[in-house]
Formats: structure tokens, C-alpha cells, sequence
């Protein structure tokens, strides 16, 4: 197949561009949560790692719902956030 020489640096140059980022959500369980006020320290730890978009925490459900980009943070920064603070966390199945 010949390409025609108007498309072909078009294609050249999505070609070199890098994958795009994928927004991410994970769900983290925070079984040590054991009072009304932990959820903001939570969230509050979560937020401050790059690239988290969102991060919803419920007290009633012990669980951290974090939107992220995953170019610019893991999910294992954000264990170590909550950890950091006081609150160890894993992600949920």
C-alpha cells in the first residue's frame, strides 16, 4: 500500500507522538478507618499525589474510590499515600 505524500506526515507524526495517558479509577479498602473525620484525612492524602483527579472516601464502606492518571502516578503511590497517613490501604478485588 503507497501512501499519499500529503498523508504521510500526518502519519508520521501521530506515529511519534507518545500513547496517550489512561484515566484510571481504583477502589482502595481502608479497613483502619475508625471515626467520622478519617475519611478527610484520606482524601486529603490522596489528592496531594500527582495526578489524582478524584478521590471519594467512604467511612461506612472503609473504601477510597481514587480517579487517576495513570502516566503520572500507581496504584501503589497510592497505598503508600494513605499509609503515610496513618491509614494502610490495598486495592479491592
Amino acid at each position: 500500500m503507497r501512501l499519499n505524500k500529503f498523508l504521510l506526515p500526518v502519519v508520521v507524526l501521530f506515529a511519534s507522538l507518545p500513547a496517550l495517558a489512561a484515566v484510571q479509577q481504583v477502589t482502595l479498602t481502608v479497613p483502619t478507618m475508625d471515626c467520622a473525620t478519617c475519611p478527610v484525612t484520606i482524601r486529603v492524602a490522596l489528592m496531594k499525589v500527582p495526578g489524582v483527579k478524584k478521590a471519594l472516601v467512604s467511612y461506612a464502606r472503609r473504601t477510597a474510590k481514587v480517579t487517576f492518571d495513570d502516566e503520572k502516578t500507581t496504584v501503589q503511590a497510592l497505598t503508600q499515600a494513605t499509609d503515610a497517613a496513618g491509614y494502610p490501604s490495598f486495592q479491592a478485588d
